[in-house]
């Protein structure tokens, strides 16, 4: 049987990296829920999940009872399966069943052109009753596309929709505001992030994905060589996944539950899902252009060890493999460490953020790597200098900013803040059992 010419090894393998890849982020989703709720309470002194194991209550499945909690994941999971699905009344009934299934899409399908495993040698594969696929060395990616890059800020700039429809269709003042917030937010964040890949861009000559790895392994990780344009891409990246502290779309304080408080069951389940998926899919990104994707600085090891783009061994992509997929966990934990430490930032705040720092800084760096590209003054030095050389330039530009009274803090008149004449403030606790870090073994007594 002849087959089709479209069927080839790329084809075949590229069918089931994104089968495969699609799983990992949907399971992966579940573990990150619970690795949050783990750092969350190492943070905060606590202990976190550690009673819901995989025994489902059936005495032959008692070994599995606990389990360090790894079973908390998917009792939520069942729960909010298994809850009802309750559609207040008035709702605009078609766009709100659309939306949560729009939100989750971008974040499922943005990772295709990520090269997990580099390039391989796929040898043939006889598929029964059909036919042999001759070999050849291929990508081992969801697509292997010519546009690269541009595939990404395409799909990145879709997951508003979502978010903004399922805002909208809930008919709740609530959900309303937490979708005007987020398409304000994300559409003003994708300028600098489009501004700093771009200046990457500039500085690769290349849209291909694989090209800016093998970039990093012959001059260098872009996290050296262009540290600015990696911190605008992480900052605009969290913003786009409404992570903390950019999370105003939904802050509880403010509106209830934001964009999805009228959701619930598993189209409220669809919600977080997306976030999570946009936080793994947006570190990969992130590690494949900044961290040298699957590349390791082994060249101690000669010129065709297991991670560099010319080993197309299947052990080689196996390595890679792994390497890739430990730095964007990396990544997931740091992003999870920021959360439960900066305090969330006012709306106004997060929009000063982008158009008085963000998008200014982002075209300063586009301008400064063109000058440096047409200089020829691209290797690690030069570029790590006219960073620094920008960041100095910010420090000095900020104080001559214009400055705003916008809400300015009043002081309230007898606070400990704003004591009134002659008072004198304590704040802290006067007995000094009280300040006693051990109070029942102590030091005071001895």
């Amino acid at each position: 049987m002849t087959l089709p010419d479209f069927v080839t090894a790329q084809f075949f393998v590229s069918i089931h990296v994104l089968i495969i890849i699609v799983h990992v982020i949907l399971v992966g989703a579940g573990g990150c829920i619970y690795l949050e709720r783990k750092i969350s309470a190492y943070i905060q002194d606590r202990i976190g999940p550690n009673r819901v194991g995989f025994d489902l209550g059936l005495p032959f499945l008692s070994f599995l009872k606990g389990f360090w909690g790894l079973g908390q994941s998917l009792a939520d999971g069942l729960k909010l399966f298994l809850k009802e699905d309750y559609v207040p009344a008035r709702v605009d009934k078609i766009l709100f069943a659309l939306a949560p299934m729009i939100v989750v899409i971008p974040p499922l399908v943005a990772f295709a052109i990520i090269p997990w495993g580099g390039y391989w040698d796929c040898p043939n594969i006889p598929l029964p009753f059909i036919g042999t696929i001759p070999g050849a060395t291929v990508l081992v990616a969801g697509a292997n596309v010519s546009v690269g890059v541009v595939y990404l800020l395409t799909v990145a700039a879709l997951g508003v929709y979502g978010i903004t429809l399922g805002g909208w269709a809930a008919n709740n003042k609530y959900t309303f505001l937490g979708g005007l917030r987020a398409t304000a937010q994300m559409i003003s964040y994708e300028i600098p992030m489009g501004l700093s890949l771009l200046a990457v861009l500039l500085l690769i000559g290349s849209l291909q994905p694989q090209d800016m790895i093998r970039y990093q392994y012959e001059h260098g990780w872009l996290i050296l060589s262009h540290p600015l344009a990696a911190a605008l891409f992480y900052i605009t990246a969290l913003a786009e996944g409404n992570r903390a502290p950019f999370d105003n779309a939904e802050c509880e304080q403010e509106l209830v539950g934001g964009f999805h408080t009228e959701f619930s069951s598993m189209r409220f389940a669809l919600y977080p899902l997306a976030e999570y998926a946009h936080l793994i899919t947006g570190s990969a990104i992130f590690s494949m252009i900044f961290l040298g994707g699957y590349h390791l600085p082994l060249g101690f090891l000669g010129d065709n060890h297991l991670l560099s783009p010319d080993n197309t061994t299947f052990f080689g992509m196996l390595a890679k493999l792994g390497v890739f997929g430990g730095k964007t966990v990396l990544l997931i934990c740091f992003a999870m460490l920021i959360r439960w430490t900066i305090p969330r930032l006012r709306y106004d705040q997060v929009m000063t953020t982008a158009w008085q720092g963000a998008i200014p800084l982002s075209l300063l760096v586009v301008v400064v790597t063109s000058v440096m590209v047409y200089l020829g003054q691209t290797t690690l030095l030069p570029m790590l200098a006219a960073n620094v050389g920008m960041v100095v330039l910010a420090l000095i530009a900020m104080p001559l900013m214009p400055k705003t009274n916008n809400n300015k803090r009043i002081p309230l008149y007898g606070s400990r803040y704003s004591p009134m004449p002659g008072e004198r403030v304590f704040t802290a606790p006067l007995d000094p059992l009280a300040r006693e870090d051990r109070p029942v073994e102590g030091s005071l007594a001895s």
